[in-house]
């Protein structure tokens, strides 16, 4: 434990609790002698993400930009510039696993602002150019043909960090924030205690759950579970294969991944479904992440993730 953790700390102070709704989900926070205007903080900063970057909000800059002609420059703001650049980077990192660009598909599929619609698609090739450029000084970004943004896999996790970033800067040093399942940790309960947690797992499976320590540290979950539906005697999960352009068949249920940030957990975690177990653990080595992907009944775990059991 860091000397960090313990400043300020009172062994007697109450922790409060807060809760809300965002992004079609809900947010909870129990924060440590927080002041009066928590509630609304915590709003505004994810209230601030919809309206940047939801494909829900007909008016947001993200409904705007996938409006817009292909091709065409559009300046964004900078909270929706930092998630684009870490977006763009794990698309690199992953060699393509994550796509933000796969927008026209997640709504094609019912998994966006349209809804769920009948019946189900047919096979469609992705497209030539799916790209989305994004030039950072002058804070822009364009899409090819193809393209259409969906931050889904990321925006969530981004929304953490933002709410998180503005509670530290007003002085609130220990809280657990939680935004549709993911969630950041920052210092420590008055009891000196971490904020465990217990890791999600999917519905079906046998393994009994991890229990995490997030001091100072993010955890986001990906599964097939989460938003899916059946027709025809298949299940059909929210995550795309970027190569196929259709819901991932890879036996993968659920991927788990620690980071610092929870933009960064969130990303990576989508990321990881998306290939096989085999190769998410391999790139999660790669990249250096603490992962745990579970298929069926089958466990994976990375070589950071055993690293933090000692």
């Amino acid at each position: 434990m860091t000397p960090a953790a313990f400043a300020g700390r009172d062994a007697g102070a109450a922790i409060e609790s807060f809760a809300g709704e965002t992004m079609g989900t809900g947010w909870s926070l129990q924060a440590v002698s927080p002041p009066a205007a928590t509630l609304h903080g915590v709003q505004a900063a994810l209230d601030l993400v919809v309206e940047q970057m939801s494909q829900w909000a007909p008016q947001s800059d993200l409904s705007r930009f996938n409006r817009a002609a292909p091709g065409t420059w559009c300046e964004i703001p900078a909270e929706f510039a930092h998630v684009i650049e870490v977006a763009l980077d794990i698309a690199r990192a992953s060699g393509g696993a994550f796509d933000p660009g796969l927008g026209r598909f997640t709504e094609a599929w019912g998994f966006g602002s349209a809804g769920r619609t009948e019946p189900v698609p047919q096979a469609a090739q992705p497209g030539p150019d799916r790209t989305i450029d994004f030039d950072p000084r002058a804070r822009r970004i364009r899409r090819g043909e193809a393209a259409a943004l969906d931050l889904s896999g990321i925006a969530k996790g981004y929304g953490v960090d933002l709410a998180a970033a503005w509670l530290l800067d007003i002085g609130v040093r220990h809280f657990l924030l939680e935004v549709g399942g993911e969630l950041r940790g920052e210092g420590i309960r008055p009891d000196g205690q971490p904020w465990w947690v217990d890791v999600e797992m999917p519905p079906t499976s046998s393994i009994p759950p991890w229990r995490i320590a997030l001091h100072d540290l993010s955890v986001a979950t990906s599964g097939n579970y989460r938003r899916a539906f059946s027709a025809g005697g298949q299940h059909y999960s929210h995550s795309f294969d970027p190569a196929t352009g259709r819901p991932i068949v890879n036996g993968v249920s659920s991927v788990t991944v620690l980071h610092r940030d929870c933009i960064r957990a969130d990303g990576w975690a989508t990321a990881l479904t998306v290939v096989g177990p085999e190769e998410a653990i391999a790139l999660a080595n790669e990249q250096e992440l603490a992962a745990c992907i579970v298929a069926g009944d089958r466990e994976y775990l990375s070589r950071a993730w055993r690293d933090m059991l000692d």
